[in-house]
């Protein structure tokens, strides 16, 4: 996949079939609009593309607000890797760009910029100022324009329930990862560069992989069953593990950050980037009267880790 931080196709990458969204989570709903996109590139022999947005136009609106973010840049681009996407177009969004109304979206990014063939979006898709672009707008810009639009209607799963990135970030904030695993048609991941911690759990036996959430939406505090990988590679080799994500009330942590002890390795792993899936979500965070009690929940944790994770396929 070739990813262009603009929207600036030139030569054989014009023409192309484009799947737009923000794609936050890339679930389930989002797959069907980007396979869609796939299936029409394939039959119009045209290159297959996505346009996405960053930052995310919820950041640029609401500045202040908690971190909500399911898939950040990178992990959404890999996971688009993965669907078969062979450009990624991403528009960087700000409050300039926001003032643009929807025939100038349309004017200047998909015809004079990209050169859409056909534009395929969810039926929730607005653009433009004030929301004002509809998908029934953009299907009537497309003919007047010279593009096809294709819009997918809600897609839902077992239950009649609408796939949903909102849904998912619940399930995720109430320590339900498998039900957001559901959804998302994966273990949720947070990804992220091994940051030199304090060094306490090697002193006590459980070396960790310590992440910064950065961006990330934040889960639940508490220990989890985990999967984890080092980020290098085509193919990463996934270790099971047990994590604990909070503040570390116990040694007195005053930041939030994802702590992985991964099991059956042993290597250095400051500086590279890891990922971490959520698989289940084993007690919440909290409080212990000294080290040597922590050092044996801790052992309990990886017991029940290790359970869990015998019947659990390794993430893709």
């Amino acid at each position: 996949m070739r990813v262009f931080r603009h929207t600036t196709a030139s030569g054989a990458d014009r023409g192309a079939v484009v799947a737009i969204g923000n794609f936050d989570g890339v679930h389930l709903g989002h797959q069907q609009v980007i396979a869609d996109a796939k299936k029409k590139a394939a039959a119009a022999a045209a290159p297959f593309a996505v346009l996405t947005f960053e930052p995310h136009p919820r950041s640029v609106f609401q500045p202040g607000a908690p971190p909500f973010r399911l898939t950040p840049f990178r992990a959404k681009s890999h996971a688009l890797e993965h669907l078969g996407v062979e450009l990624l177009f991403t528009l960087h969004f700000d409050l300039d760009f926001a003032k643009k109304s929807a025939e100038e979206f349309v004017a200047e990014v998909l015809v004079a910029g990209l050169g859409a063939r056909v534009v395929v979006v969810g039926y929730d898709f607005v653009f433009g100022h004030g929301r004002r672009g509809t998908a029934a707008l953009l299907q009537e810009e497309g003919h007047r324009c010279g593009f096809a639009v294709d819009v997918i209607p809600p897609v839902s799963g077992p239950g009649g329930i609408v796939y949903s990135s909102t849904q998912i970030r619940e399930h995720l904030v109430a320590g339900r990862p498998r039900d957001a695993a559901a959804l998302l048609g994966r273990s949720w991941e947070i990804e992220g560069r091994v940051e030199m911690g304090d060094r306490l759990g090697r002193t006590i036996g459980f070396p960790t992989a310590n992440i910064l959430l950065a961006d990330y939406l934040r889960p639940a505090a508490g220990v989890y069953a985990v999967r984890a990988a080092i980020d290098e590679g085509p193919a990463p080799r996934w270790y099971g593990g047990a994590a604990n994500l909070g503040w570390r009330p116990t040694v007195g942590g005053k930041d939030l950050r994802l702590e992985t002890h991964l099991f059956d390795f042993d290597g250095d792993l400051y500086g590279k980037h890891v990922r971490v899936a959520l698989i289940e979500h084993l007690r919440p965070e909290q409080r212990f009267s000294g080290l040597d009690a922590l050092k044996a929940q801790i052992a309990n944790d990886c017991e029940k880790a290790r359970a869990v994770l015998a019947v659990e396929p390794s993430p893709r």
